[in-house]
């Protein structure tokens, strides 16, 4: 066997960090013994893997083959180290948890607290998800446990759900712009002639989603609800944002809400996993998730989903 999961873990780094000295950087090695793996593995499978006639390396055709039939392979292998380590001790390896970005990424640092003085050696790995790259994260395995999934994942089997509440959206602009003293309700006439921003799904598999626009509107898209939250704090573009998100912005004055005719309904979020896994980890967080880390959350006047009773 000339190929191994190290060359394969080199590839994908350099993919996901954009060049090989990142990619030393990322996988806490010198550049040398980067360059020196793959030129190995191009030798060992008489395979150009890199062009490196322009100014700088990019994958052959060949090379993202490898790099996506390899992508397969170390899923399949990390999966497996997981399941060696939880049919051992019952405990993961290792717990990925998907955070969406309607929740300050705080409200998960007490938990973690707790979990780390009571858990024998499972790693952590928080990823930081947009709008439906929470399910999809969880739908293509990048997580096992997503917290504030927003919005109904129905369409895909083979994971359960609990409901964690709703998020309120509020419509807000910079205190400097045009719709600040605009009269109220704010109608689409009056939103159109303004750009939106817009935070980016996160999904790569899913189909993206958008919501709160008007048709024919300018949208400029950023990364990320904290990048939407500093672009309106700037008057380059209005939208909505999560209210725990934008209550100290409102409260101190940088950022006005204005009564929109049709607003954004609330969105209900969900705690979810895939329904096979049944290490001590995920249950343990699972359990945990109480009330009082809810309020951390999505604020102390928050609202369980109509109908249903919340896990936090």
């Amino acid at each position: 066997m000339r190929l191994t999961l190290e060359a394969l873990l080199v590839l994908d780094s350099i993919e996901r960090n954009g060049s090989f000295s990142a990619a030393a950087d990322a996988l806490h090695r010198v550049p040398s013994a980067i360059t020196y793996t793959v030129q190995k593995l191009e030798q060992d499978l008489d395979v150009r893997i890199f062009d490196r006639t322009g100014h700088r390396a990019t994958f052959t055709p060949a090379g993202l083959v490898l790099l996506e039939e390899g992508r397969h392979l170390l899923h399949v292998a990390a999966d497996l180290e997981c399941r060696v380590k939880r049919a051992a001790t019952g405990w993961e390896m290792e717990l990925r948890i998907a955070i969406d970005n309607v929740l300050p990424f705080q409200g998960i640092y007490p938990l973690l607290e707790a979990f780390y003085r009571e858990a024998p050696g499972t790693r952590v790995r928080l990823l930081r998800e947009v709008y439906g790259g929470t399910w999809d994260a969880l739908v293509s395995g990048r997580a096992d446990l997503v917290v504030g999934a927003v919005g109904d994942g129905s369409s895909q089997s083979g994971y359960t759900t609990k409901p964690l509440g709703v998020v309120d959206f509020i419509f807000v602009v910079a205190p400097h712009h045009p719709l600040a003293t605009c009269r109220e309700p704010l109608r689409s006439c009056d939103l159109i002639k303004h750009r939106a921003v817009s935070a980016a799904d996160s999904s790569r598999q899913l189909p993206p989603r958008t919501s709160g626009l008007v048709n024919g509107q300018d949208i400029l898209t950023v990364p990320d609800l904290c990048a939407k939250l500093e672009v309106q704090r700037l008057g380059m573009g209005v939208g909505y944002l999560p209210k725990p998100l934008v209550q100290a912005d409102i409260a101190a004055g940088r950022l006005v809400a204005k009564a929109v005719a049709e607003p954004k309904p609330s969105m209900p979020i969900s705690l979810a996993w895939r329904s096979g896994h049944s290490g001590k980890a995920l249950i343990w967080f699972i359990k945990h998730m109480e009330h009082g880390l809810c309020a951390l959350w999505l604020g102390p006047d928050h609202r369980p989903e109509q109908g249903r009773d919340p896990l936090l």
